[in-house]
């Protein structure tokens, strides 16, 4: 009988024979242009990802070859196909100081790093930290986990909406991107968390700082827009 990981290797080397084949070497200029690192991309879609990981299911060995291949697109199969409930903590801390690119960033978060028991600490331990990418993984955690996690009460988003106003002075643009982005999120899971939400915009917005009113603003365009309003009030009818 074949073992296990001689499978998912097997499996691993089929997979990356395929993202062979759907590679388009067009596509990388159009990549590079939205600040995507290409220079281990193949220039196959996140929709042809997600159409090839339908066939092996959720598979921890066959993340961790695709992973190790070094691929930009095979590293984002490997967080659509990895079981979270297999994921490590040492597993995420190696992968996390491997992001170089703001969509493998978040793919990872939303497709993988999210579901995990740890998503929450991370969330928190991440957006404290200076590499930039690392410090984005945990506010895209904030704001994969204020989407997918129905499991967790609205209190536990208390301490991120702290975090956010204490990290709002960051300048590069994939933090402060990413800082609006779960800020947004996070006022958007439930009528308690938007009033937090949009009052720790107004006292962001307050610091004397760019990057901070432009978080504020951003965030506050999205949380106090009528669509937002509006899905509230029907809600609480």
């Amino acid at each position: 009988m074949t073992p296990p990981s001689d499978r998912a290797t097997d499996r691993a080397r089929s997979l990356l024979r395929s993202l062979e084949e759907l590679a388009d070497q067009s596509r990388l200029e159009g990549m590079a242009r939205f600040g995507i690192d290409t220079r281990t991309a193949l220039g196959v879609t996140v929709t042809e990802l997600r159409r090839l990981a339908r066939g092996p299911g959720k598979d921890h060995a066959l993340a961790a070859d695709l992973w190790a291949s070094g691929i930009h697109e095979a590293r984002i199969l490997a967080s659509i196909v990895d079981d979270p409930d297999a994921v490590t903590e040492r597993q995420m801390e190696s992968w996390v100081r491997e992001f170089g690119s703001w969509d493998l960033c978040d793919q990872v978060c939303m497709n993988l790093f999210d579901r995990t028991p740890f998503a929450f600490d991370k969330a928190l331990e991440w957006s404290a930290r200076q590499p930039e990418f690392e410090k984005r993984a945990g506010f895209a955690l904030m704001a994969s986990v204020a989407v997918h996690r129905k499991d967790r009460p609205d209190r536990d988003f208390h301490a991120f909406l702290a975090r956010i106003r204490a990290e709002a002075t960051d300048e590069r643009n994939y933090v402060k991107k990413a800082v609006s982005w779960a800020l947004r999120q996070i006022g958007k899971r439930s009528a308690g968390l938007h009033e937090r939400a949009i009052a720790t915009a107004q006292r962001i917005e307050s610091i004397d700082s760019r990057s901070a009113r432009w978080i504020a603003r951003d965030a506050l365009r999205e949380l106090e827009s009528s669509a937002v309003r509006l899905r509230f009030a029907r809600a609480s009818r």
